[in-house]
């Protein structure tokens, strides 16, 4: 019996912090995503090209992350400021691109201002089981 509660408090704490983290998560606002198009591709065998449409509430960003595939962004409408590894943070507006090669850490993407939205649309190769975004631990 003094086995079962010496395993069922921490048991216990790790269930709740957990759960606490997973409603933070849940709570917090998020970029909103939307695939345009995911294709597989004849002159690339094992790749498929992926269109996604990024939405930013004013204010809003991305997590940190790295994408398995190659991206090219555009800003469709607002301001985007972007930051790569290694990179100064550029602050890119409507009808701006750029490209991230494979691999690249992403470790800025928001929108640039407090009170507009803005939308980015974002052209990836990659394989079919390769993440679009895979988070960095900071």
């Amino acid at each position: 019996m003094k086995t079962l509660c010496f395993f069922a408090a921490p048991l216990a704490a790790l269930t709740l912090s957990i759960s606490a983290l997973t409603f933070a998560h849940e709570t917090a606002p998020s970029e909103k995503v939307t695939v345009l198009q995911d294709q597989m591709l004849k002159n690339a065998p094992g790749k498929k090209a992926l269109m996604i449409e990024v939405d930013y509430e004013p204010g809003q960003s991305s997590i940190a992350h790295k994408h398995q595939g190659t991206a090219m962004a555009y800003v469709l409408s607002g301001a985007i400021i972007s930051q790569v590894k290694g990179e100064k943070a550029i602050s890119y507006k409507a009808g701006d691109y750029w490209y991230e090669p494979a691999g690249s850490e992403h470790l800025v993407s928001k929108n640039a201002s407090a009170t507009q939205p803005a939308k980015l649309l974002v052209f990836m190769v990659l394989a079919p089981d390769e993440k679009v975004l895979i988070p960095l631990e900071n």
